[in-house]
């Protein structure tokens, strides 16, 4: 789980700053004018992509006693059924 957060979390968070560092450059060497807004969106983009990460990772977590796969794929749907499941007990006892 650990090592799907810093790859799928940081990566795209790298690249976030990168842009505000490689925008800062090409406009100020006069290389290419960015506009602000462009340098905004593609920079969030970034980090909204490591904001998904975050959560795949954490999702994709093996709870058992054998570690998961590389991936951790067949946890996801059984913790997004596990989370679906507190939810609706949470639910039914604020309403019940």
């Amino acid at each position: 789980m650990a090592r799907r957060i810093a790859i799928g979390t940081g990566i795209p968070s790298l690249l976030g700053m990168g842009v505000f560092i490689g925008s800062y450059l090409l406009v100020s060497r006069q290389i290419l004018d960015v506009p602000p807004g462009v340098t905004l969106l593609t920079s969030g983009a970034c980090f909204l992509l490591g904001l998904l990460g975050l959560s795949y990772g954490v999702l994709s977590a093996s709870w058992e006693e054998q570690p998961g796969s590389v991936l951790g794929t067949e946890q996801l749907g059984l913790n997004i059924s596990r989370i679906r499941e507190s939810v609706a007990s949470m639910r039914q006892r604020r309403d019940g």
